[in-house]
């Protein structure tokens, strides 16, 4: 068992509902299908916690210290994880820019939106989810710099930091879900396709600033 786990997992409750680009990203595929985003929504969440286990296990085997500690790795990787945050704040914006009144009813007009359950849709959500998560070198910068001060050094380190990623990956996934879910409940103030419009920009607008301050964020 890691020492003071407990702390970490007040920790890493606090670390889950920061907003941040994942929160932005679940946002943005709950909003672009209405009243029924909260399927794309729900897989998005799922590739966010799958890139979350993927970077733990990574932590784990040591791959995040070499990420980490070569200075061009992480500028690469933090490159194209900004690049691809700002595409996916431009793509919420053309969208809340291209998005029209429905004159002749509150809800969302069944043929201006595609079937958010089929195969194709849920597999682009699920892989925005898991993309924007990997291009993130923040998140290992957070495993190497934090995890091993929970690991108790008598005894095997790998059990516990494979326990201490999955901890925040679970906390991840309770948390998306609940996001995902309060959207879908509060869906009456955004059917209208102005309210649609004002969350799509403002996450829109959050996407590329995420994007710009990991751009510009200092290499370890």
């Amino acid at each position: 068992m890691p020492v003071n786990y407990w702390a970490y997992f007040g920790f890493a409750i606090l670390v889950v509902i920061a907003p941040g680009p994942d929160f932005a990203v679940v946002m943005k595929n709950s909003l672009a299908y209405g009243k029924h985003g909260h399927q794309p929504g729900l897989y998005t969440s799922f590739g966010v916690v799958s890139s979350l286990l993927v970077q733990g296990l990574a932590a784990a085997l040591g791959v995040a210290a070499l990420i980490v500690q070569s200075q061009t790795a992480f500028t690469v990787l933090k490159i194209v994880g900004a690049v691809y945050l700002a595409y996916l704040g431009i793509q919420s914006l053309r969208s809340a820019l291209a998005r029209r009144r429905d004159a002749g009813s509150e809800d969302d007009s069944p043929s201006d939106q595609p079937d958010p359950a089929t195969p194709r849709i849920l597999f682009k959500a699920f892989r925005q989810g898991f993309l924007s998560n990997i291009s993130n070198p923040k998140v290992l910068a957070f495993y190497f710099s934090l995890l091993p001060q929970f690991v108790n050094t008598s005894r095997p380190a790998l059990p516990q930091v494979l326990l201490l990623a999955g901890t925040h990956a679970g906390l991840a996934l309770i948390w998306l879900v609940v996001v995902v879910y309060t959207l879908l409940k509060v869906r009456v103030w955004f059917q209208r396709s102005r309210g649609r419009k004002i969350l799509e920009g403002a996450v829109g607008v959050a996407l590329i600033g995420f994007g710009v301050s990991l751009a510009t964020s200092a290499t370890p």
